[in-house]
């Protein structure tokens, strides 16, 4: 007899409930189950001896385990980084365990452990722009890119006129773009930064121009307030900040007195030299932990959690193999509990893997939009707009599955 033995590749929780829903179990029963069916490697850095020994004590007694340095359960080391691997379902009862432990800081723990897993299984994020409430876990949502800047790395010069970029504007809006998002500064690698008068004579006419549509979202991509402010005031609906609120202290306040979403970008040093040598020991875990105190400072002045949107920013400040292992990895960023925008569109690291000038990008920013969809990104930031739309429902179509 035979009984179709399947591995099977099963990457959350809800999936995992799906699995077991299909066998007609008792739907208690399924509650009970869905937390056991996927491990969850957590990496902890710099813990003391005894607490990671007492992680791995517990950890063990359920079933689970956790990897720690040698020498780490005689003392011989003073700190270990720490590897947990556990189900969901252990993890809750470790959870229990360290909220009764009141020595180096373990509620603490406990209370970082719960907020991780409750934004791993997070698939709902509703974001509030332009008068209405768009639900980012619905489907990916396509940010255009307008350029109105005369030496963008891409297409700079081609929508200097402010008719001519508010009728491309409003074509990427009816071939599909959800947000278009209007730059008057390059920040392509070694760009000169731009006074703000003169990125708002680039960037409002434009945003006057398209706000008269009363289905278009527009995203002002800018790290200045000042030129952020007289975008909002010309009808733009939220701010996009390659510095993640680091370039310019009023940024933060604007946003929350507004009360409009913000995109918060890692980008190590600035356009001019954030090539000159980028190096890091771990990127994802240096950008994710440069993500959060963007969210810090974004909390800090006041701004809605709920309202900001964070992107590694690929390109900026990165190595080739930095762009493949944030890619590679993107599915970490959701320990942030905000929904995820990538921008790979045309970008050099797919010139330099497939030898290709700029212009003939296409697929492989496909590629890189479709990965980035599967890992998480709920918005995806393109050029190439109709292509991007396409690919984006077809990627859709195959991970979120209702």
């Amino acid at each position: 007899m035979r009984y179709g033995l399947r591995f099977l590749h099963l990457r959350s929780r809800e999936e995992v409930e799906r699995e077991i829903r299909r066998l007609g179990a008792d739907p208690a029963g399924t509650a009970l189950m869905a937390p056991k069916g996927v491990t969850r490697p957590i990496r902890l850095a710099g813990v003391p001896c005894a607490v990671a020994n007492l992680l791995k004590q517990e950890l063990l007694s359920r079933g689970g385990d956790c990897a720690v340095a040698h020498g780490t359960l005689t003392h011989s080391v003073e700190r270990t980084d720490v590897l947990l691997l556990a189900t969901e379902r252990q993890y809750r009862k470790l959870i229990l365990k360290l909220k009764t432990q009141r020595f180096l800081g373990l509620p603490g723990l406990a209370h970082d452990l719960e907020r991780a897993l409750a934004n791993l299984n997070r698939r709902r994020f509703p974001l509030r722009v332009a008068g209405r409430t768009l639900d980012l876990g619905e489907r990916t949502y396509v940010m255009g890119v307008l350029n109105v800047t005369p030496d963008s790395f891409s297409d700079g010069g081609r929508w200097a006129d402010p008719e001519r970029a508010a009728a491309r504007g409003r074509e990427m809006r009816d071939r599909g773009a959800d947000i278009i998002d209007v730059g008057g500064e390059s920040t392509r690698p070694g760009a000169e930064p731009v006074p703000a008068d003169e990125e708002a004579r680039r960037v409002v006419p434009v945003v006057e121009r398209l706000a008269g549509d009363p289905d278009a979202i527009i995203s002002v991509d800018t790290s200045k307030a000042e030129v952020a402010r007289r975008a909002l005031d010309a009808g733009a609906h939220m701010i996009n900040d390659v510095t993640g609120l680091t370039g310019d202290p009023e940024m933060a306040r604007l946003a929350a007195e507004r009360g409009v979403p913000v995109v918060v970008m890692h980008m190590r040093g600035t356009p001019r030299d954030m090539q000159d040598d980028p190096y890091y020991e771990d990127v994802v875990g240096e950008v994710i932990a440069s993500l959060e105190r963007s969210l810090e400072l974004a909390r800090a002045a006041g701004v809605d959690e709920e309202q900001v949107l964070v992107d590694p920013g690929i390109g900026f400040g990165k190595r080739l193999q930095d762009n493949l292992d944030l890619l590679r990895h993107l599915e970490e960023l959701k320990v942030l509990g905000r929904p995820i925008l990538v921008g790979t569109s045309r970008k050099s690291f797919i010139g330099a893997i497939l030898d290709l000038p700029v212009e003939e990008r296409l697929e492989g920013t496909a590629a890189t939009v479709a990965l980035g969809i599967a890992a998480g990104a709920r918005v995806v930031r393109v050029h190439d707009v109709p292509e991007m739309v396409r690919v984006a429902r077809m990627t859709d179509a195959i991970v979120r599955r209702p």
